[in-house]
């Protein structure tokens, strides 16, 4: 590789991570923000919490590398075209494998690297994720560590605690059990205690009582006790018991050969099928989308043109083409017709903007269209550049106006 090379790679893999830990970063905290009610009501501890939003970053990345390259590859371009380092490059008679050939080995390691994370790394992350939410919501007391506020843990069971110290000793136990459709349950105790015991997790309940209505006469009959012990695995929701895991949260060998006995794949078949081929298919957009860069920014332009132009060609063209495929993957789910056409799309993309390529077609926007653009986009820098330079020469404008 010549230094030229070098030097744009250099340019693309310094943009590339900068918008891709952007874009991650971002993601991360939309998702964290999604679920930290939960995960602090629940009263984890700042480790916990640490712990499940790391297991989130994986899956992110996947998604975002193929637009952060695209980013990357035509603002690094666009930016040289716009400094008329491309005229210079092509002048000096090098040829175009000079400016394509970086790119697409950037591109390949890209792919590479996001079907690892996808296929090896991510799916880990996501079980680890799922079992972390339902060992959270397992823990019934934490549940209700909001004091003096009814929850609901399930349909008819009700809970609610007065205070609970530092030690996880409980004061003022209340609750309610309407599941039984023959007997209401309310139980009411001064003092309690979270015990484990083996598998199991009692609460044990100290000074109190249990009030058993029959429903259908309405009689009460109320037992008073000095110590009675429940199963915290009574007050839990059926679907919480268990940790689900789905298609999408499978490595790629348990999509290449799922256990039969596996309920989800009993129910759905199809999704591990579909979800298989978009695991064999999402890993080539990377090279997809950096053909699409290169069709639409590697060759010089007018300096109208190359700033918004080939920026906004690819990136439309890669937002069309990862809807296409997105919403063919939701489809494949549903219907096994679609599944080939995840593998057909993405080559017949790359071999239009390969062609695009070797015949020297320049994709973008109209002039007229690219004018549109400039004229809207140099408005509200114009504005910003003046209200900056107010800011930083407030003397600059009281001199004009007594002049």
């Amino acid at each position: 590789m010549r230094l030229i090379e070098y030097y744009i790679l250099r340019r693309i893999v310094v943009m590339f991570l900068a918008v891709l830990l952007s874009a991650v970063g971002i993601t991360w905290i939309v998702q964290v923000l999604g679920r930290i009610n939960f995960l602090t009501t629940s009263g984890q501890s700042f480790f916990y919490i640490l712990k499940f939003s790391s297991n989130l970053l994986p899956a992110a990345f996947p998604v975002v590398m193929p637009f952060a390259l695209v980013i990357a590859v035509t603002q690094t371009l666009s930016t040289m075209n716009q400094d008329s380092e491309l005229v210079v490059i092509n002048a000096s008679g090098a040829p175009r494998s000079t400016v394509i050939r970086p790119v697409l080995l950037f591109a390949v390691l890209v792919a590479g690297l996001s079907f690892v994370i996808a296929n090896f790394i991510a799916p880990y992350s996501q079980m680890s994720m799922r079992q972390m939410l339902a060992d959270a919501r397992s823990d019934v007391i934490n549940l209700v560590v909001q004091q003096g506020s009814f929850q609901r843990l399930d349909k008819d069971l009700y809970l609610q605690i007065e205070s609970r110290d530092a030690n996880g000793a409980i004061k003022g136990l209340f609750v309610s059990d309407s599941r039984d459709p023959v007997t209401d349950l309310l139980y009411y105790s001064k003092d309690g205690l979270v015990v484990d015991k083996g598998n199991q997790s009692l609460l044990v309940m100290k000074d109190g009582e249990i009030d058993r209505r029959d429903v259908k006469t309405g009689d009460v009959s109320i037992i008073k006790f000095n110590t009675y012990a429940l199963d915290l695995a009574e007050f839990l929701p059926s679907d919480d018991k268990d940790v689900t895991i789905f298609p999408k949260d499978r490595p790629l060998n348990y999509l290449m050969n799922p256990d039969p006995n596996d309920t989800v794949y009993q129910q759905k078949p199809l999704r591990y099928t579909s979800e298989l081929a978009k695991r064999l298919t999402d890993w080539m957009y990377p090279i997809v989308f950096a053909f699409i860069s290169l069709a639409a920014a590697a060759d010089s332009r007018s300096h109208r043109e190359a700033r918004i132009s080939a920026s906004f060609t690819a990136i439309t063209l890669s937002l069309i083409v990862f809807w296409i495929s997105y919403s063919s993957g939701q489809a494949s789910e549903k219907n096994e017709n679609v599944i080939p056409f995840l593998f057909v799309f993405p080559i017949l993309v790359t071999l239009s903007a390969i062609y695009a390529l070797a015949t020297n077609r320049q994709i973008g926007m109209p002039a007229k269209l690219a004018d549109f653009f400039k004229n809207g986009f140099s408005s509200p820098q114009a504005a910003l550049a003046g209200v900056r330079t107010k800011l930083l020469n407030p003397r600059s404008g009281r001199g004009a106006r007594d002049e």
